[in-house]
């Protein structure tokens, strides 16, 4: 009776609702526990009791299945209860690939046939987490779906690129079974980190298992408060296409949660400074998910004076967590400093990339950080975030050890100022100096998540307008007639054009998104077209719907920038996004509800929109301004957003020089690349080259022909030759690696995609943009 309504349980809630949660039965005053996991207060010897008691094990070759003889080559337990399972390849004879088929093909969750389903196999009762297991990778899901199944990569990295470092004392994923799978990091994973996935029904539809570098981060962030103490920053430099939302829901967590030696809380309050409406609802789910406890999480939404108010009580009341927007920051951290030198609080403030218009409120300060042309574009409009305000914020005021607030801030793209404050000295001790320059505490960096398929390269397919020209002639300057068809398909009409004007330019636009852009995607690719200044973005606009109109096309185009434009030769009265003329047909909708629907396809924006706007859908960008640093990176990546059938994006630029593009993206992203081939039939030959090469010696030969003759140990193997392999494959990548000033055209897998993509649109990249 007690399985049963064990079982039941599980069927109905799901394992983690057991695990964490019990399962009741009739007569009983409390749930039946199944689990005890650690408490933040070591002071409770009957909960340290439980929680020693808790029964983890490991089961080889697991037959799972009452229907066939088929077996799991690992099932991992918390007191009878099955939390996770894993096949396991060995790279000498297969690859993880092939445990993500076999579980794929042959660990279907619901027998062939009929309506039964595996219980092992099957959501949400089964497992919680699914590994594919190699020498030198490792997969993992939440959910088996057959073929329709989304395996996730759990590696480390390996020196900002995909993958994992060679390992001198055994396999290179032995760290999933020493620490991963030890029993406290475990069961802190179990207790602490998968969060429950629910529909608007409230209905269980997937759970969420950290990846490995949010993970490591967390943890990270939370040994380093732990053994210095409040009041020190942080900076964690997450790629877009890192998790970020969930990887701040953790970090708030613990942190609200975190006790020192002495079992004194360290942080009285967590601020979250975010402007993502999902972080909010996200944010209340995982904590709901860990604690059965409502008003732990308060969100700051009123408006006017009754914000201030709502955001002082928030604070004064210890609320353990209060998630703020970027214009009410600066009220929360001046509250904030009152709070930690009057009472002694302290507190710990998350600050999410969030970008936001000018305020009067903000203005003066930020004129004190932003250089002149972020002013220039400040005043016209454009948008501050979170590391401008952080900065001013900062200079202003002291705030730190002296405080006892902690500042943890999460960017895709740190600017130079922000290194500079939350970055981490190699000797905290000494001053920032080029033998002690801020590093981020913590990095996934954009060729990581570019590689293991998270974000897409936007560099595969950038062209140069002035590169675009020339390849037209072929370096010259003289015409000859072609076929207006070809001429069209082939360069888009750029033959023909000599001046930069704005006509030109739609022309140029509208039929490159009809050609290459608007069929991607089964026909709902967007494109955004970027413009130097409102003024211009009214201009496009008015000249873009007039040619789609002579045209005949249906294309239908959004504009956006703040604010009222005043342009005579436009229209007699000045003008905003919301005037008819502008956007005629947005029945009362912001530009971002209006674009995220299926009516428009070209989004133009002035200032706006460049940053912090996550748009899946858009595959196409026509650059029209000039982007400096950090700006073109972060405007070029609005379009490197995963989306099911993505695998390509197109950017044309009319001002930037593809050189200072490319190099303001080395410094967030490498683009190069490993490739190796050997020819059997040309072993001896090649024996030969290498031996004079000088890249391993005799004895490195003789370890290796050991550990094979002996035929027993593979982590041996591994020892012997992962690190000459590692070895060889980086001075390969090396030789190939592109140097400013040198285009490297060469068709060398190794030789950089966006390299070539700058210096020739006749040759196209054939990596797949997903690593």
């Amino acid at each position: 009776m007690v399985c049963e309504r064990l079982r039941r349980t599980r069927a109905d809630h799901g394992t983690l609702h057991v695990l964490r949660q019990g399962f009741e039965m009739l007569g009983l005053r409390r749930p039946i526990a199944m689990a005890q996991f650690k408490p933040a207060l070591a002071m409770n010897a009957e909960l340290q009791a439980k929680y020693a008691a808790n029964r983890l094990r490991v089961v080889r070759q697991l037959r799972y299945s009452l229907h066939n003889e088929n077996c799991l080559d690992l099932g991992l337990f918390v007191n009878g209860i099955p939390v996770a399972t894993c096949e396991i390849k060995t790279d000498y004879t297969q690859a993880v690939e092939d445990a993500v088929l076999q579980y794929r093909k042959d660990r279907p969750p619901r027998v062939a046939g009929s309506n039964a389903v595996e219980p092992l196999l099957a959501f949400p009762q089964g497992a919680l987490v699914h590994f594919a297991l190699s020498n030198s990778a490792v997969r993992m899901t939440t959910k088996l779906e057959g073929f329709d199944t989304v395996f996730l990569p759990f590696d480390q990295g390996d020196a900002g690129a995909a993958g994992n470092p060679p390992n001198l004392q055994g396999y290179a994923t032995d760290y999933l079974w020493k620490a991963v799978w030890a029993r406290d990091s475990w069961l802190e994973i179990l207790g602490r980190y998968i969060v429950p996935r629910k529909n608007d029904a409230r209905q269980l539809v997937n759970t969420v298992f950290p990846r490995y570098h949010q993970l490591d981060a967390t943890r990270a962030i939370v040994a380093a408060v732990r053994r210095d103490g409040p009041g020190d920053k942080y900076l964690i430099q997450h790629s877009a296409g890192s998790g970020k939302t969930n990887s701040i829901a953790w970090t708030a967590h613990f942190l609200a949660d975190l006790h020192d030696a002495d079992n004194r809380k360290v942080f009285d309050t967590v601020v979250v400074v975010s402007d993502r409406t999902v972080l909010d609802d996200q944010l209340q789910e995982a904590i709901m998910g860990f604690e059965r406890t409502q008003g732990v999480v308060a969100v700051v939404k009123g408006e006017g004076a009754s914000k201030s108010q709502e955001l002082a009580e928030a604070l004064a009341a210890g609320k353990k967590i209060v998630v703020c927007t970027l214009q009410t920051f600066p009220r929360a951290l001046d509250k904030v400093r009152e709070l930690a030198a009057t009472e002694g609080k302290r507190f710990a403030v998350i600050a999410d990339e969030a970008h936001s218009s000018q305020t009067n409120e903000t203005a003066a300060k930020l004129k004190e950080v932003l250089s002149p042309t972020e002013l220039a574009e400040l005043e016209d409009g454009g948008e501050f975030d979170t590391e401008d305000l952080l900065a001013a914020q900062m200079q202003a005021k002291a705030a730190g050890k002296e405080l006892g607030i902690t500042f943890v801030a999460f960017t895709a793209t740190p600017k130079d100022k922000t290194l500079q404050l939350f970055g981490t000295r190699p000797d905290p001790a000494r001053p920032p100096a080029d033998d002690n320059l801020p590093v981020p505490f913590h990095v996934y960096s954009m060729r990581q998540a570019i590689e293991e398929g998270f974000i897409l390269d936007v560099l595969q397919n950038y062209t140069s307008y002035k590169v675009a020209f020339n390849l037209a002639h072929e370096g010259g300057t003289r015409y000859s007639e072609v076929d207006r068809e070809t001429a069209m398909k082939g360069i888009m009409g750029w033959v023909r054009l000599h001046e930069y004007n704005i006509a030109q330019r739609v022309h140029i636009v509208v039929e490159h998104f009809r050609l290459h852009v608007a069929p991607l995607l089964g026909g709902q690719a967007k494109a955004m077209v970027v413009t130097a200044s409102r003024k211009e973005a009214v201009r496009w606009q008015l000249a873009m719907r007039r040619y789609i109109a002579e045209h005949g096309y249906r294309i239908e185009t959004l504009v956006a920038f703040s604010g009222e434009v005043e342009d005579p030769d436009s229209a007699p009265e000045p003008l905003a996004e919301t005037s008819a003329r502008m956007n005629p047909r947005l029945r009362g909708r912001g530009i971002r509800e209006a674009f995220k629907g299926g009516d428009y396809a070209i989004l133009l924006v002035a200032n706006k929109f460049q940053t912090g706007f996550d748009e899946p859908l858009l595959c196409g960008m026509y650059v029209d301004k000039r982007l400096a640093g950090i700006q073109a990176v972060q405007t070029l990546s609005r379009l490197n957003r995963a989306h099911p059938g993505k695998d390509t994006t197109y950017v044309v630029d009319f001002v930037n020089d593809p050189d200072e593009v490319l190099a303001a993206f080395r410094v967030y992203h490498t683009t190069a690349e490993l490739a190796g081939v050997s020819d059997p039939e040309q072993i001896y030959t090649l024996r030969a080259k290498l031996d004079g090469l000088g890249f391993y010696d005799s004895f490195e030969v003789d370890r290796v022909v050991e550990v094979v003759l002996r035929g027993k140990d593979q982590s041996a193997l591994d020892r012997a030759l992962v690190p000459v392999a590692d070895r060889l494959i980086k001075r390969h990548a090396a030789a190939w690696r592109w140097t400013p000033g040198r285009a490297n055209t060469s068709s060398s897998p190794a030789a950089p995609a966006a390299a070539r993509c700058a210096t020739s649109t006749r040759r196209r990249s054939t990596r797949s943009s997903r690593g």
